[in-house]
């Protein structure tokens, strides 16, 4: 049996509409994650995680399947399953909610853009947010950390910033160059977050399954004038951010 003293005495896999396999696998994943199993160190057998999360054993068979397919464990023919030697640390995507830091961070990494086939929406914005500009240019992209998806954006640039960047917008992460353009002034960029699932799209595009746990980020930027600049909604990965706030900053 586990370690730690949180078994399920009767879990309802119907609450969610993610499969039980992958249930399972997430909680096995959290549990090495917060070192209930550690490096090198065997994991709980197929019997007792049958007997534990009360599914048949070919459940539990594809929840460690999918967990020996990220890395985290290797099972050994007669001896069992163990924590691979080296677990990276999941949650690297750590957004501590400053400007800078943000625009940095995402700007790290080089965005994969996707074509738009279809009419871009209108960008979703607020009568309090700032006055629209005149003109959007939309994009959509995918951010990877060593060859691993782990977001997918929307985004909505006002036209006349694009313009004077133009190679630069279309090979870099759009917030990285709105926050190194030169001469351009933001007076305002707020965001907001909130936790949901993916759906079948964007699952594919983050190589992650229907259901599977997101953090959802709608970024408004404003410049000196007023003029709503940069709209995006950003769809991240749950399971590699964690959010970082100064509770003390403005006291």
């Amino acid at each position: 049996m586990p370690k730690d003293a949180s078994a399920l005495a009767s879990p309802d896999y119907r609450r969610s509409p993610v499969p039980r396999y992958l249930q399972i696998a997430g909680v096995i994943r959290r549990r090495i994650e917060d070192g209930v199993w550690r490096p090198n160190e065997k994991i709980s057998t197929l019997q007792e995680l049958e007997a534990e999360f009360k599914v048949a054993r070919v459940t539990v068979r594809q929840a460690v399947e999918v967990l020996q397919d990220e890395g985290l464990v290797r099972r050994i023919q007669g001896k069992g399953t163990f924590v691979s030697a080296q677990v990276e640390e999941k949650r690297w995507l750590k957004l501590d909610l400053k400007w800078r830091s943000l625009a940095g961070t995402i700007g790290m990494n080089v965005p994969r853009f996707l074509p738009v086939t279809t009419p871009p929406p209108a960008p979703p914005l607020r009568a309090e947010d700032g006055v629209p500009a005149q003109d959007y240019r939309y994009f959509e992209s995918v951010q990877s950390r060593r060859g691993q998806p782990y977001s997918f954006a929307r985004v909505h640039l006002a036209e006349e910033i694009y313009q004077r960047a133009i190679d630069r917008f279309g090979r870099e992460p759009t917030i990285a160059v709105v926050a190194s353009l030169e001469g351009l002034a933001v007076k305002r960029a707020r965001q907001s977050f909130i936790v949901g699932t993916v759906e079948p799209r964007i699952a594919n595009l983050l190589a992650i399954g229907i259901g599977f746990p997101t953090v959802e980020a709608h970024l408004v930027v404003v410049d000196e004038n007023d003029v709503v600049i940069y709209v995006a909604d950003i769809i991240y990965r749950g399971d590699c951010v964690q959010l970082d706030v100064d509770l003390l900053r403005g006291d």
